[in-house]
């Protein structure tokens, strides 16, 4: 009687959240502890080093490490996902990362263990996005794609904002070396979901969304074709695009708001945290629409795809160069606000094209694009730097005047336009790759 009941209970389960929404969620989660591990890394390893009298080019070196080891995982990551299966890699990369955590003493003063940890966990996580990239395409139908990787990469959002809200406050309250195991556990934790909870999808399922696992990993991949395609060099100049300025608002927007408009952030409290939510409602609201519109077959995929990402980057190059002329908190807050946030919305085109136009290549493709994603970020952070520096020695060391930031934003605003164009010329929604 009592087995009867719990099959019940689990075919209204499988029927009301079918088995590839749990492999959504764990995806979303996952982007989100990556996200919480990226800020908190930062927030504890800045306290401690600066307990430690750490000089600001040791700090630079040890924070910058992660971004070399993420970018020369990329492509080797999309390759894996594609030779053993997505699954299996992005628990590898899950483990391998909060095993590094776990047994790491957080120690600024030894620069070279710190280096070294710092380039493992960088390399771990990229295999991380290739992977997720690779699952989707094999468990999610077009109709819902979307959604669908919109929800996953909000996740990045939600954990930037989770972190930047919690973790100042636990290092406060215990110690740095703290943070490091928690997120440790976090990750140990998610591991052992995706173990008893992911699967691989079934061959039939595989085959209805353009994806097959097991003939796709003993497939050639076609790397000259997709070297040559002007449909993907539009996902990766987006990509590029998306990242330059993603990374730039980032690690400068504190700056901009404490030195450029001489807030203190501590008095913002939360208010600051609002162009990363903003990110998160946004990225999720373009996935529903661009879902919508073409299960509705209100347009094909093509001009939804397109649609959504010339808006979504429209609107942000107009908030981005407009940003420096905005010189209270409450008009910072919501121009920067709308820059993030239709930056978000246009990851409902370019982001979830590479599973249009190539599902069984996905995460190499995803790879390929997310590698240029994060050059960009190691560029953009870095130049940004070198304007502000050049800004900084014109004006007697004084960035509060809104010309020190003109540049700054103009650059990824004008990115924005011209990748845009881009994208609407040379992207297609149809598959090209079989």
């Amino acid at each position: 009687m009592l087995l009867s009941q719990i099959n019940s209970y689990q075919s209204m389960l499988i029927k009301y959240f079918p088995k590839r929404y749990m492999i959504v969620t764990l995806t979303f989660i996952s982007t989100c502890i990556c996200y919480i591990e990226r800020v908190g890394f930062s927030i504890a390893y800045t306290a401690a080093a600066d307990a430690s009298g750490i000089s600001q080019s040791n700090k630079g070196t040890i924070l910058s490490t992660f971004y070399y080891g993420y970018a020369c995982s990329q492509i080797p990551g999309g390759w894996a996902a594609q030779k053993f299966g997505g699954r299996s890699v992005l628990l590898i990369s899950f483990v391998s990362w909060s095993l590094t955590y776990a047994f790491v003493p957080l120690d600024p003063k030894n620069v070279k263990t710190m280096v070294l940890a710092r380039l493992l966990v960088g390399v771990a996580q990229g295999f991380m996005f290739p992977s997720i990239h690779s699952v989707l395409a094999q468990w999610v139908p077009q109709n819902e794609r979307s959604r669908s990787v919109s929800l996953t990469t909000s996740g990045m959002y939600l954990g930037a904002a989770a972190g930047m809200l919690v973790v100042p406050t636990l290092v406060k309250l215990t110690s740095p070396q703290f943070v490091f195991l928690g997120e440790a556990t976090l990750g140990t934790i998610w591991s052992v979901l995706w173990l008893n909870y992911a699967s691989e999808p079934p061959i039939q399922l595989s085959k209805q969304n353009g994806a097959f696992p097991n003939s796709t990993r003993k497939t050639k991949i076609p790397w000259k074709s997709i070297f040559k395609s002007l449909p993907i060099w539009a996902i990766v100049v987006n990509n590029f695009t998306f990242h330059y300025a993603l990374y730039v608002m980032m690690n400068w927007l504190p700056t901009y708001f404490e030195q450029g408009l001489k807030l203190s952030l501590q008095e913002m409290g939360t208010y600051k945290m609002v162009p990363y939510f903003n990110m998160f409602m946004f990225s999720n609201i373009g996935g529903f629409v661009a879902d919508y519109l073409i299960t509705k077959r209100l347009m094909s995929v093509t001009r939804t795809r397109k649609f959504l990402n010339t808006l979504g980057f429209m609107v942000a190059s107009i908030a981005l160069m407009a940003l420096p002329k905005f010189r209270t908190s409450t008009a910072a807050v919501i121009c920067s606000s709308f820059a993030l946030g239709f930056l978000a919305l246009g990851r409902a085109g370019f982001a979830v094209n590479h599973m249009d136009i190539a599902p069984r290549y996905a995460g190499i493709v995803m790879g390929v694009s997310n590698t240029a994603g994060t050059l960009a970020g190691i560029i953009g952070v870095d130049l940004t730097g070198k304007l502000l520096e050049a800004s900084r020695s014109a004006h007697d060391s004084d960035l509060s005047s809104p010309e020190s930031w003109t540049s700054v934003f103009m650059i990824p605003g004008v990115l924005c336009i011209f990748s845009s164009i881009g994208f609407l010329i040379f992207s297609t929604g149809e598959r090209i790759f079989d």
